[in-house]
């Protein structure tokens, strides 16, 4: 669960090029293009480019470079040559990169074209409650602490969490311990260590955080048919705080609160 510095310096040489095929998707022009064009571009990225690894193909047998998750879908959506991206769509690209053993985790919502203010808004929300968990990650702190800086924002804004899935350890492995709560109760849980590495990455809902699973397995969707948004970053924590591994050039961290 605690990593030493050298390999908080490999993950970081990992979370470096992940931040760099996210800033490379933001100057692409997704609309008209299919969400299996998207995944094959990022494939070629990563592996002709950046000599790395998508960590996703070949884990639990999913066959993609990343996770393509329009619109109602939470999370998990599987890359296909009949789903187009659309004007007025938003959409969740969840990649991990593998270089030198070590692997790194992020998404990104993107929005496609002229989006509505109601999904702009949510989508807004959703990249803000994930930096209010991220805000909370220090020495000493717990689990919980995190889990309900993110679900206040949440909930104060009139949004739901999804409480199915959640963020997770990670070095070698894609997924290690701990788990990683996107709601909670402060002074609860686990007690954060200078060293331990894991993932932050809140789904938010317009309407009730219930979900289900579609028959292909993978893609999760809303029961309501509504919004949903994510964003995630894979952070470790340091001697005096906290230090956001797949950052992007274009984000400025804000201020701890």
């Amino acid at each position: 669960m605690i990593k030493s510095s050298a390999e908080i310096a490999l993950m970081a040489e990992s979370g470096r090029l992940l931040a760099s095929v996210f800033s490379w998707l933001e100057g692409q022009t997704l609309a008209g293009r299919t969400t299996l064009e998207v995944n094959d571009l990022v494939e070629d990225l990563i592996v002709g480019q950046l000599g790395a690894r998508p960590a996703s193909k070949g884990q639990y047998g999913y066959g993609f470079a990343l996770n393509c998750s329009p619109n109602q879908v939470v999370c998990h959506g599987v890359p296909s040559a009949e789903d187009q991206l659309r004007d007025g769509d938003i959409v969740n690209f969840d990649i991990t990169l593998e270089k030198n053993g070590y692997i790194a985790d992020s998404s990104k919502t993107f929005l496609i074209g002229n989006v509505s203010p109601g999904a702009r808004r949510l989508v807004r929300t959703a990249y803000e409650a994930m930096w209010k968990g991220i805000s909370a990650v220090r020495p000493g702190a717990r689990l919980g602490d995190v889990g309900h800086a993110i679900e206040r924002h949440a909930r104060r804004a009139g949004y739901s969490i999804v409480r199915d899935y959640c963020g997770h350890g990670i070095g070698r492995e894609m997924h290690e311990e701990p788990q990683v709560l996107h709601f909670g109760k402060p002074g609860t849980g686990l007690t954060l260590r200078e060293g331990m590495v894991f993932t932050i990455e809140p789904m938010l809902n317009q309407g009730r955080r219930t979900v289900r699973t579609e028959e292909d397995g993978w893609t999760v969707v809303t029961t309501d048919g509504k919004l949903s948004a994510q964003f995630e970053h894979t952070v470790a924590v340091t001697r005096d705080g906290v230090r956001v591994l797949t950052l992007r050039p274009d984000e400025t961290p804000p201020s701890r609160a």
